[in-house]
């Protein structure tokens, strides 16, 4: 950076190289805090978005249209499977929500992103048993990591499914994973202090093998609200947007942007709630509300994968967000 500014006062008289030391400074102060994030967050715990797209991925197995067919030929690394990761700096502990099958990478970039010296986390929060939500477990097994008690958190269905289904079944009796209660709106502490709390809120979908819950992350500053997979919001017994209300974040499920991407589908089979409806739902609030709401968990149609679409633009004039790979948010 500091090289760029000597050329440029070589080219420019002394009253312009103010202004680009000025704004080359600006840009290595941003440059150095994305090479790092986090790293400004001191003692205070944070999220990091882990992965944003749906339970199959992005490009899909035997997707040749043109959502996918660009990413055979030139993959995009930022597009994981829908996952976040909390880092506590102070407890010097991390952990995800949801086991995807994008875990590996993931739980590199989360070390990273921690400092931590190995990937392992100490706990894994799960939100119910579709393939991109909890096979991930797979890599703490003898095959792969080999690791020992690695607390995971699951409601009372999905306990017994793991406990009694093979492979997972081995997991638990080898001791690679250590299975966790929750209960419905019961608050988990993950420090003594209790500064530091997981909520699991039971949210209706498809629950073939277990029941499907979102969880509410509490800080000592701020709160988020993780929901990547839900049927239509009138469906929750609960209330958007009270829950809204009561957090700083919102990752919420953007599966599809508005129901036509898969032509020939009943819809009635897979009934998330659109963006569209989502924002339909959401509009009225005020600003500061709506700017709560990242969408996340978008299905390889979903083109607000597409930068530069209008979907995107449409969903940025309302005020909305879109999740990013890799940005944080501080608790």
């Amino acid at each position: 950076i500091f090289e760029l500014v000597n050329q440029r006062r070589m080219k420019l008289g002394k009253s312009k190289s103010r202004v680009a030391l000025v704004t080359l400074l600006f840009v290595a102060s941003v440059w150095a805090s994305a090479q790092s994030p986090g790293s400004d967050s001191g003692d205070t715990p944070y999220l990091v978005v882990l992965g944003t797209v749906q339970d199959a991925g992005s490009p899909q197995a035997a997707c040749a249209k043109t959502c996918c067919a660009h990413l055979w030929r030139r993959p995009d690394t930022t597009r994981r499977v829908s996952c976040l990761g909390l880092v506590d700096p102070a407890a010097g502990t991390t952990y995800l929500f949801d086991g995807t099958p994008d875990m590996p990478r993931q739980l590199r970039h989360l070390a990273r992103v921690a400092r931590a010296d190995f990937d392992v986390p100490d706990g894994v929060f799960l939100t119910h048993a579709h393939i991109g939500h909890y096979t991930g477990l797979m890599h703490f097994g003898r095959e792969a990591i080999g690791a020992r008690g690695v607390p995971v958190y699951a409601m009372p269905r999905l306990d017994t499914f793991l406990r009694s289904n093979g492979p997972w079944e081995q997991l638990v009796s080898l001791g690679n994973i250590e299975l966790r209660t929750l209960a419905d709106g019961v608050p988990v502490a993950l420090d003594s202090s209790a500064r530091l709390t997981v909520t699991p809120l039971r949210v209706p979908h498809r629950d073939e093998y277990s029941e499907t819950v979102g969880f509410r992350v509490s800080g000592p500053n701020k709160s988020a609200l993780f929901i990547p997979d839900v049927d239509k919001w009138e469906r929750w017994q609960l209330s958007l947007v009270d829950q809204l209300a009561q957090v700083d974040y919102a990752y919420l499920d953007a599966t599809f942007y508005d129901g036509t991407e898969l032509p020939g589908r009943d819809m009635s089979q897979i009934p998330h709630p659109s963006v569209a409806e989502t924002m339909g739902l959401l509009d009225a609030l005020p600003a500061a509300e709506r700017r709560k709401v990242r969408f996340i968990h978008l299905n390889h149609t979903n083109p607000l994968l597409v930068h530069g679409s209008p979907a995107r633009a449409e969903v940025r004039v309302k005020g909305y967000r879109i999740a990013e790979f890799g940005e944080t948010v501080g608790l």
